[in-house]
């Protein structure tokens, strides 16, 4: 029997639902919203890189706010090399939030206070878990 689907899950399951990729949504709101990312992203043209690290960030969620079967690890270990990178760990865990973000804008009235609360206490979490290596 499967378990239930979380609120986090239902998001992004909402999200697909209207469009194909979030990739230009989440990178557009980080660009508006911290200009100074841009210039840490190569451009090839294709946004690979950003798709990738999207791709990526989406499975650590999703085993984060699910059964936390390894990939939440990611998180951390990602925080670290991006100190590496001279990426400020608050920049990083940031990230999380512009995804987040993205969602209601796609979601609509189907955004709910389930979804809010359930994405509010996994940056909690994320920051908590990504913070804790600092």
């Amino acid at each position: 029997m499967r378990a239930l689907r979380n609120p986090i899950e239902i998001s992004f399951e909402l999200a697909a639902s209207r469009c194909e990729d979030l990739t230009p949504f989440v990178y557009r709101r980080l660009f508006d919203e911290r200009p100074e990312t841009q210039a840490m992203f190569r451009s090839d043209g294709r946004d690979l890189v950003k798709g990738s690290m999207l791709a990526l960030a989406i499975e650590a969620i999703l085993d984060f706010a699910g059964q936390r079967r390894g990939h939440f690890r990611m998180i951390a270990c990602e925080a670290a090399s991006h100190d590496g990178y001279g990426t400020p760990r608050e920049l990083f865990i940031a990230f999380f939030a512009i995804i987040r973000d993205t969602l209601p804008d796609l979601l609509g009235d189907q955004w709910s206070t389930e979804i809010a609360r359930a994405w509010d206490a996994l940056l909690a979490d994320i920051d908590t878990l990504a913070g804790a290596t600092a």
